[in-house]
């Protein structure tokens, strides 16, 4: 269906005379929207499932990546912008936990998850993909090539926000 539906967007922009550029986006975070939250509110899960990886980007890289495509736009462009380093949700809770000083919460093998069907999908693949076309044709290179890069920078923010209203 998604494949479907960027094709109808292709030829609707074709007929128009507009250039179309298709995006394909992992789990983006950022500030606010990070696993340092998760962990804080207790909603984080460290779900185990051996050989399962995902792909994500920090929204400053996919604000630099729209920017990137506006300035080399290429009509029917099909770019999947992330950062260099698919990897599994739970070392990137366990990373974040560490940099906040805290215990991760414990792992969890999929099979005893109890996840919602619908979830349960997402968790069965693996979400790997390539960043390698937009940085060859629109030049483009993430700022946060790992979650490891994302994730201290926007404690970093967090911490300059915390000192600057304390001020």
């Amino acid at each position: 269906r998604r494949v479907g539906a960027e094709r109808d967007w292709l030829e609707v922009g074709r007929g128009m005379g507009l250039t179309v550029t298709i995006f394909r986006l992992p789990g983006i975070y950022g500030p606010g929207r990070s696993t340092f939250d998760r962990l804080r509110d207790g909603r984080a899960r460290r779900i185990v499932a051996p050989g399962q990886v995902f792909s994500r980007i920090h929204v400053d890289d996919l604000a630099a990546g729209l920017a990137a495509s506006i300035a080399r736009p290429r009509a029917g462009g099909i770019y999947n912008l992330c950062d260099d380093e698919p990897a599994p949700n739970s070392d990137v809770i366990a990373f974040a936990a560490q940099l906040l000083g805290t215990e991760p919460p414990p792992e969890i093998a999929l099979a005893n998850a109890r996840l919602a069907p619908a979830a349960m999908r997402f968790y069965a693949e693996s979400k790997r993909i390539s960043n390698a076309l937009a940085k060859a044709e629109l030049g483009w290179r993430p700022m946060y090539p790992s979650y490891r890069e994302g994730l201290n920078a926007i404690l970093a923010q967090e911490t300059r926000e915390r000192h600057a209203s304390a001020d």
